[in-house]
């Protein structure tokens, strides 16, 4: 299962992006994930939770959007959605010679860091005297 490779790069990149701006740890990532790309989101979700532990993101939310694959025919500049399995010959002129333009896309498009701590109460714990 190679969404666990996927979750483990998404935590190390957000980790090293974090730490640099002084977070103290991630609420949500959003992630696009490409029809084309051979990425599960319930896999990824899964790996997501496993990878997160003990990390900066422990307890983050994985937030997933899906990417269309499209290709396009050079012949005749015809654009279409690829659907799955991709259908990959232009219904236009019936050519092969086509182009993939998205769908093979994986990439992290958003990070929510959690709010720094608040400084500590000035007010004073009351303590319990003895006599």
């Amino acid at each position: 299962m190679h969404e666990m490779s996927v979750a483990l790069s998404v935590v190390d990149q957000v980790e090293q992006a974090a730490r640099p701006g002084g977070a103290r740890g991630v609420r949500r990532v959003t992630v696009e994930i490409g029809e084309l790309a051979g990425v599960v989101p319930g896999a990824l979700a899964f790996c997501f939770e496993l990878a997160c532990a003990g990390t900066l993101l422990e307890g983050a939310e994985l937030v997933t959007r899906s990417v269309p694959g499209r290709a396009a025919c050079a012949p005749c500049g015809r654009a279409w959605d690829t659907g799955m399995p991709p259908d990959m010959i232009c219904a236009g002129c019936r050519g092969g010679a086509t182009g993939l333009l998205s769908g093979r896309d994986l990439r992290i498009t958003e990070v929510h860091w959690s709010a720094l701590p608040t400084a500590p109460d000035p007010t004073p714990v009351p303590r319990h005297q003895e006599n």
